[in-house]
Formats: C-alpha cells, sequence, structure tokens
C-alpha cells in the first residue's frame, strides 16, 4: 500500500490518504488567514503559533500511541499537570533539576503503566479508567502535594527553563522537542518489534493474542509512552511559563489532543495511522486556534466550532477506515 493512498472497499479505488488532505487544507487556512486576518504573519504570532503547535503536537504524539492500539487515554492531561506540579515543587524544596524532572517523569510513566493494568488485566474499559484516574490522580495531588490550583517556578532554575527557550539561531527549543520526538516516534513505530505489535495489536487484539504477541504487557507499555510524552509536554509548558496550573486537568484541551490525533487520520478504530497523521492534524488545529484567539472568539463559539470539526474528523475517521472491515477481522 502506499504512503499517499489508501484502498476503497466501497468505490473499489483509491481514496487520497486523510494526512495529505489535512495538509493541503492547512496549506489553503494559512495563506487565506494570512491575506485576510491582519497580524496573522506577524513574526510575534508565527512564534506563538509554532510553540503551541509543539506542545500539543507532543501530546497528540503519545495520545497516538494508544489510539493505534485501540484505545483511548482521557487522563493524560491530568497525568501532565500533576506529574509536571511535583517535578516544580520538588525543584522548588532545592533538589536539582535534573532529579525533579526525572522524578516527575517517574510519575507520570507509572500513571500510564497502571492505567494499562487496570484496563488490559482488570478488563476495566479505557474510557471509565482513565476518566477515574484522572480524578484521583487529581484529589491526591491536592490533598498531599499542591494545596492551591497552581504551582509556579522560582527564581534560579535556568537550566529548567531552557526547555522552553530557544537555540542561539532563535529557533524555540518546544519546536526542536517536538521535531526529535516525532523522529523518535516514527522509528519506534515502523523500525521495530514493538511498534509493528502496537499495530497488529489494535488492527486485531485476539489475532495478536493468539499469535503469541503479550497485549497485557503491550497495553501498559501504550499508556506508559502517552504518560511519557504527556509530561514532555507538560515540562515544556513550565519552562514556558514559569508555572502550571492543575485546572488544566478540567480544560478541553484533552479533545484538542483527540481532535488532532483522529483528524489527522489515525484511527479510532485502532492499528491505522502514523506520525504524519499527527504532524497534519497538529498544524491544522494549531492554525485554527491561532486564528480563534486573534478574531477574540467567546469560549463558547470556539468549542462550537471545535465541536463540529471533531464530528468531521469522526466522519472522516469512518469514511476512510470502514467500520465493516474492521469488524469482519473480528468475527464480530
Amino acid at each position: 500500500m502506499s504512503d499517499t493512498a489508501v484502498p476503497s472497499a466501497r468505490a473499489g479505488g483509491y481514496r487520497p490518504n486523510q494526512a495529505v488532505i489535512v495538509l493541503g487544507l492547512t496549506a489553503t487556512l494559512f495563506v487565506l488567514l494570512g491575506a485576510s486576518l491582519p497580524g496573522f504573519l506577524a513574526l510575534g504570532n508565527l512564534f506563538t503559533l509554532i510553540r503551541g503547535v509543539s506542545i500539543l503536537g507532543i501530546l497528540g504524539l503519545g495520545m497516538a500511541v494508544v489510539v493505534i492500539g485501540r484505545g483511548i487515554d482521557l487522563s493524560q492531561i491530568a497525568t501532565l499537570a500533576v506529574s509536571a506540579a511535583i517535578a516544580v515543587t520538588l525543584v522548588n524544596s532545592g533538589m536539582p533539576v535534573s532529579v525533579g524532572l526525572a522524578i516527575g517523569l517517574v510519575i507520570a510513566v507509572v500513571i500510564g503503566i497502571a492505567n494499562g493494568f487496570l484496563i488490559s488485566v482488570i478488563e476495566i474499559p479505557a474510557l471509565f479508567t482513565t476518566l477515574a484516574s484522572t480524578l484521583f490522580i487529581l484529589g491526591v495531588t491536592r490533598a498531599f502535594v499542591v494545596p492551591h490550583y497552581q504551582v509556579f517556578l522560582e527564581p534560579g532554575h535556568e537550566t529548567f527553563l531552557t526547555l522552553g527557550g530557544a537555540l542561539d539561531n532563535g529557533l524555540p527549543m518546544p519546536v526542536v522537542a517536538f521535531v526529535l520526538a516525532a523522529v523518535a516516534l516514527h522509528l519506534f513505530l515502523s523500525r521495530t518489534v514493538l511498534g509493528r505489535f502496537i499495530y497488529a495489536h489494535g488492527d486485531n487484539a485476539q489475532a495478536a493474542r493468539l499469535s503469541g504477541i503479550a497485549t497485557r504487557p503491550l497495553t501498559m507499555l501504550e499508556y506508559g509512552i502517552c504518560s511519557a510524552f504527556g509530561y514532555l509536554g507538560g515540562a515544556i509548558m513550565v519552562a514556558s511559563t514559569s508555572l502550571i496550573h492543575l485546572q488544566i486537568a478540567e480544560s478541553t484541551m484533552i479533545f484538542d489532543v483527540i481532535l488532532v490525533v483522529v483528524l489527522g487520520g489515525v484511527s479510532l478504530v485502532g492499528g491505522r495511522g502514523n506520525v504524519l497523521s499527527v504532524v497534519a492534524g497538529t498544524l491544522l488545529i494549531g492554525v485554527l486556534l491561532n486564528a480563534m484567539t486573534i478574531l477574540n472568539l467567546d469560549l463558547q463559539t470556539q468549542d462550537m466550532i471545535k465541536g463540529t470539526v471533531l464530528l468531521v474528523a469522526i466522519m472522516a475517521d469512518s469514511y476512510f477506515h470502514p467500520r465493516d472491515e474492521e469488524t469482519a477481522k473480528q468475527g464480530d
């Protein structure tokens, strides 16, 4: 199968790849907004755009791993907020930045693995597991670590701040982190045995299990990777703003991440999609969100627009990855 077309079971021909279509729409939208929206092409706005796109893209990369494995992680943003808040608290207390960041990463991965354990071993549906873990980890963190909703990074931690800074040539570090994360995930999914196992798991979990793939540890790995990418995005957010607000877990950001993933072509039925899908969805949603901010649209209008785009993305997913093909493979 080529990278630019997928078979059409209904039409008997080929449909263009969803990621390529989304990239084309993004380019068209960018040109139209640049010509009609004052300030859109301003250098400061473009820097804001690529920074925001980078963080959203990093989160989307992590979510894509879970969705390719036919899962969903509604706790990613809560994990991001909790682990980053604990890391900042430890650094503020005098712990070396590297140690504080490492502990935050371990906490995030443990939360992800715990989600994967409950889903694969206890067999609680992913939707309810990750929703419950969101409430649990936020409650525990507020009760024992962060009594207030926000934690500020105190002055004097320049090493931490470099994550949100820029290279000598002016390229923002969040963009560098996004590119490196995208390349690393692409190599992992396409060039390693575990990456191929994740696709097989999402495509047909029963067949993967019968072929000898340890699907339960694989599920834990998928959710651990998702949480790790979420933590990376959270660390960059802290480095860019010098604070982390736990209420971000109660925002619509998780839906932005899911929107990025589905819109780019990572199928909700599992086993489909790649890093290019995430990049395509990230660019389109990043441009759209930036335009809505410049237009100063109220939150209700933004939510309606994002909800509409999400519904269109789900319909596109159904068109490009017909459900009957997937269910037929599983004997449903």
